[in-house]
C-alpha cells in the first residue's frame, strides 16, 4: 500500500506494444490504481465525456496521452481537453518516445501537465511508470474540479 487513495488513469496508446508494456505494472501487485486503455484520439474524448460505449466508465482522475494517436491525434485530444470545461480539470501526462521536450510539449499549442519518456528497455520502462506514480499520485495534489 502506497499511502494515497487508488484513482483511475486513462491511457491513450495506439502501440499494442508500448500499452501491453504500460498496462503491466498496473495489473501486478507493483501498482495499485486500475487503468483504463483506449486507442485513439476519438475513443480518449468518448471515454472522457463518458459518452457510447464508455458511458459507465469512471472519470479518470489523469490522462497519460500518446501524441502519436491515430483518428485525433494527441495534439486535438489535448486541445480539446484543455478547452473544455468540464474535463480540464483532469492532468494530462504526455508520454513520448521522443528524448526531445521540444517533441513532447509544443509551444505553439494547448500544454500538458508534464511529459515522460517511453524509455526503450521494458525494466526501465516499468520503473519509470512506477516513479510517476509514486510522483504523481502520493506528492502531487489534484485540485477538486467539476468531475
Amino acid at each position: 500500500m502506497t499511502g494515497y487513495e487508488s484513482v483511475d488513469i486513462l491511457l491513450v496508446e495506439n502501440s499494442r506494444g508500448d500499452s501491453s508494456l504500460t498496462r503491466e505494472p498496473f495489473e501486478g501487485d507493483c501498482i495499485e490504481n486500475p487503468i483504463h486503455v483506449v486507442e485513439d484520439g476519438d475513443e480518449a474524448l468518448e471515454f472522457l465525456h463518458q459518452r457510447g460505449e464508455f458511458a459507465d466508465a469512471p472519470r479518470p482522475a489523469v490522462v497519460l496521452l500518446d501524441l502519436d494517436s491515430s483518428r485525433k491525434n494527441g495534439d486535438e485530444v489535448l486541445a480539446e481537453i484543455t478547452g473544455d470545461p468540464v474535463v480540464r480539470t483532469i492532468p494530462v501526462i504526455v508520454v513520448t518516445n521522443s528524448k526531445r521536450h521540444q517533441d513532447a510539449l509544443k509551444s505553439d499549442g494547448p500544454c500538458a501537465n508534464a511529459y515522460l519518456t517511453k524509455p526503450v528497455d521494458p525494466v526501465e520502462f516499468i520503473e519509470t511508470i512506477r516513479t510517476f506514480e509514486d510522483l504523481w499520485f502520493s506528492i502531487v495534489r489534484i485540485p477538486d474540479g467539476e468531475q
